[in-house]
């Protein structure tokens, strides 16, 4: 079995997969809990560990030492020039952040024709791949955490950061997180405006999607964890027993 880990800034998620594609398990915890992870990477069928990091350097090293007490080298992924069918036309491919890559490799698997595919995490990357495999450029912003956080802390006397989004918000805290949701879905909808293909759908994934997607008003799919299953095509293509 593999073992697939997508390390984020706030939380860790993996999946144990076995050697025919099924999910034997699959969790979520914090850098500070690790404990569930711990006890999957105990399993001693697991003759693999394939994971994306994008939190800091020291979290890497961190569950090296763990996957290591188990007799196992944890494999972290890099961006590369082309990939499971991706092409990646970043000016400096290898500086694409792998949680980016890895989800437009899992993308590429799910939707044959062009996909805007938009990670709503800490922060929102909203990236063009195009039918042919091209992943052409993409944004990114604070997402809505750090946006309440920024006016929390650069703006004075406003409420504590609660409230409901609404069309129209008649309250301040309703009109922070209105104008954060807002901000989040426009520029997703700004950049599939871009893509100029009838074919083309929104794969929408990570903590913030349910916030985000009710905003939404182009063809959309939600998608659990692009980033873990871009690491499963990328498994694939190695695979060992």
């Amino acid at each position: 079995m593999i073992l697939l880990i997508d390390v984020g800034n706030s939380r860790i998620k993996w999946r144990l997969i076995s050697h025919g594609g099924k999910v034997r398990s699959a969790g979520i915890c914090t850098h500070d809990a690790v404990e569930p992870l711990v006890v999957c990477l105990e399993n001693p069928a697991i003759r693999r560990v394939l994971g994306s990091n994008v939190a800091r350097h020291e979290r890497a090293e961190a569950l090296d030492a763990l996957a290591a007490r188990q007799g196992v080298t944890l494999e972290w992924i890099t961006s590369s020039a082309q990939c499971c069918g991706v092409r990646n036309l970043y000016e400096h491919p290898a500086q694409l952040g792998t949680d980016r890559w890895a989800a437009l490799i899992g993308a590429r698997a799910l939707h044959p024709h062009t996909a805007l595919v938009v990670m709503a995490g800490t922060a929102m990357t909203v990236d063009v791949l195009y039918a042919n495999g091209q992943f052409a450029g993409g944004l990114i912003l604070p997402g809505v955490g750090l946006m309440r956080q920024a006016l929390d802390a650069g703006t004075a006397r406003l409420p504590p950061l609660a409230g409901h989004y609404r069309d129209l918000p008649r309250t301040t805290t309703d009109a922070i997180v209105s104008g954060c949701l807002d901000a989040q879905a426009g520029a997703v909808e700004r950049m599939f405006r871009r893509v100029k293909d009838a074919h083309a759908r929104c794969l929408l994934s990570g903590g913030g999607a349910g916030e985000i997607a009710p905003l939404l008003d182009i063809p959309l799919q939600r998608v659990d964890n692009l980033v873990l299953d871009g690491l499963y095509r990328i498994a694939r293509e190695t695979w060992t027993t």
